[in-house]
């Protein structure tokens, strides 16, 4: 058993989860990174962590599956001794980002079971270990945090499931919430504006204008560390008497103004 403290990231090979895994590992973290397709990603983040003097092991899974995530707890509990956090980060964007009225089942059943499925069942997974830990003493509190989109209220009409699924994953932080934290375990939603990422690489372009034309406040590209950073704020407890909340990381964005 270790004495940092350990935590999950899901989808940590890259991107934001890359940019937490290392940044919850700055902070004392022994931290399971996870990947889906990109062992060799994921084993430069985990030597990058080491190298540094933290701890820290990559495990493959789908949060999609059962028994990926099961291995992921298990691998932490197993490495570790405990766990403390779990950041649901991994996710997908709609396949083929097709017109809501052409949208199809396939990409609608991948996108959720990797969104929202996926992320809810690990969290509840996570959530029933944490109370046996903190029950025994082995920790003192645990933290479940998920990272969403500002698609959850943004309209994208060719990302019907993407938006639909980002935004249910809001009613699922409140939900665990209300439910946690009796047990001390505490639930936070961070929703990311426009971050610079795979999944944003594509439409850079149309970012870009947008940036130009003052779309958010703050005009630039957010960073995956901006993220990371929001995260460590949270997981730092400076929020000791809050959950269920959410964190917009987007630059402003979500200010409405005429």
């Amino acid at each position: 058993m270790t004495d940092r403290r350990a935590a999950v990231v899901t989808g940590a090979s890259r991107g934001i989860g890359r940019a937490i895994a290392e940044e919850l590992a700055r902070r004392g973290y022994a931290v399971v990174v996870n990947y889906a397709t990109r062992p060799d990603a994921a084993q430069e983040v985990v030597q990058g962590i080491v190298a540094a003097g933290g701890q820290a092991v990559a495990v493959r899974g789908d949060v999609g599956s059962r028994d990926d995530r099961a291995s992921l707890l298990h691998t932490a509990l197993d490495r570790f001794g405990r766990l403390d956090v779990l950041v649901n980060n991994a996710g997908i964007t709609s396949q083929g980002r097709k017109d809501v009225l052409e949208a199809t089942e396939e990409s609608w059943d991948l996108v959720f079971n990797t969104n929202l499925k996926g992320p809810f069942f690990l969290a509840q997974a996570a959530a029933n270990e944490m109370i046996r830990l903190i029950r025994a003493g082995v920790v003192p509190d645990g933290k479940i945090i998920n990272i969403s989109s500002l698609s959850a209220y943004a309209v994208s009409t060719n990302r019907a499931d993407y938006c639909m699924a980002k935004a249910a994953m809001g009613m699922m932080t409140r939900l665990l919430a209300q439910r946690l934290a009796h047990e001390r375990i505490f639930v936070f939603e961070v929703r990311p504006g426009v971050i610079e990422s795979d999944m944003t690489a594509p439409v850079r372009e149309k970012y870009d204008r947008l940036i130009a034309e003052g779309a958010w406040p703050i005009r630039r590209w957010g960073k995956p560390e901006d993220v990371a950073r929001a995260v460590a704020a949270i997981v730092g407890d400076y929020f000791p008497f809050s959950t269920g909340q959410c964190f917009d990381v987007d630059g402003g964005f979500h200010i409405r103004s005429i």
